[in-house]
């Protein structure tokens, strides 16, 4: 047992009601710092940021630091740049459960990527929404939902030949848990689907779903068979830019991107291009290389692109899924099991 009481502290915003199983959880061995007030009101349900713009009077802004100093635990890194202070407000901290999976390039921003602080994420908590967004990407390119607007907009009557899920190939590029979700949801609308991930083997592959895993380095082989993408991969320096100019050409003609990972896993130029040229016949683009989107890219005004603003990911049962991964992991740290917690951050790998 952990000799020491933990003091945990809540850096972003959790409803109270998760908030009270964590307590129940803890019981005398933790104490649990949460001040509602020191966060930024909600602008809808799992924000984990809170409306911009939100100040702390100076009263709050001490109780704050108070907090931070007494850390040995926090729910979120309070800042997101070294810019906003890093985590030199939080010197006990030794544990941070984050409240996304894809932090793994924050963290190295932030100069945590060496030293001892364990980083657990919400890997996985993602998979369902996320999922559920691929496709409905996947049958509006497929079905090509904008016709069927732009024709009951202008009251027109005009049969026409759509497409069809059933028989085509899904590549999931970054295959894991969100990937094998979609696996399971593509292999009920009769697609094949195939996949790429670090350590492709047949093992693998039976336990995410699909009908044949590959390495990264065949990228392109894969794109060269599948008339969707989709992209799950995290943001690490080896995947920046991966969908260049070249893998969008060798894509199929007419094939749906939909991009859940990060911005800058695309060269949006050269998708912008592709798109253009209606050699990528659809995107839908949960991310950007710039968040938000500004108001001048082209992306908006695309009759063949989908714009969503980073919010495929969010549901109402989030936080409780995180909250979930938090109580497991606490009781296995009160326990001195730290490697028995549940998503730890490979902070070299970044994932």
């Amino acid at each position: 047992m952990n000799p020491r009481k933990e003091v945990l502290f809540f850096s972003s915003p959790l409803e109270v009601e998760q908030v009270a199983r964590i307590r129940a959880a803890a019981g005398d061995r933790v104490e649990v710092v949460h001040e509602p007030d020191l966060h930024p009101p909600l602008r809808y349900v799992a924000d984990h940021n809170g409306q911009p713009g939100f100040r702390r009077d100076a009263a709050q802004e001490a109780r704050w630091r108070a907090g931070l100093a007494r850390a040995t635990i926090l729910w979120d890194f309070p800042a997101k740049t070294p810019a906003e202070g890093g985590m030199s407000l939080a010197p006990n901290v030794r544990w941070v459960q984050t409240t996304s999976a894809g932090v793994g390039q924050m963290v190295a921003q932030l100069g945590l990527a060496d030293g001892d602080l364990v980083v657990t994420t919400a890997r996985g908590v993602h998979a369902e929404a996320l999922t559920e967004f691929v496709f409905l990407a996947l049958l509006m390119g497929t079905k090509d939902l904008a016709r069927l607007q732009r024709d009951q907009e202008a009251h027109r009557w005009e049969r026409h030949c759509g497409g069809e899920l059933a028989g085509r190939t899904l590549a999931i590029i970054g295959a894991g848990r969100i990937g094998a979700q979609a696996a399971r949801v593509g292999k009920a609308f009769g697609m094949r689907v195939i996949g790429t991930l670090a350590n492709p083997s047949p093992a693998r592959a039976d336990e995410l779903g699909l009908d044949a895993v590959h390495g990264q380095d065949e990228l392109h082989a894969v794109l060269a068979q599948a008339d969707a993408v989709v992209l799950c991969t995290p943001h690490t320096p080896a995947t920046e830019r991966m969908i260049d100019a070249a893998a969008l050409a060798a894509m199929r003609p007419g094939a749906v991107l939909v991009n859940i990972a990060r911005g800058l896993v695309v060269d949006e130029e050269a998708m912008v291009d592709a798109l253009r040229r209606r050699h990528l016949g659809f995107a839908a683009l949960d991310v950007a290389t710039i968040e938000p989107l500004p108001a001048d890219s082209p992306l908006w005004d695309m009759d063949n692109v989908l714009v969503s603003p980073h919010s495929a990911s969010t549901a109402p049962s989030e936080n409780r899924k995180i909250t979930d991964i938090f109580i497991h992991n606490l009781g296995c740290w009160l326990e001195g099991r730290p490697a028995a917690m549940r998503n730890i951050l490979d902070k070299k790998r970044m994932y």
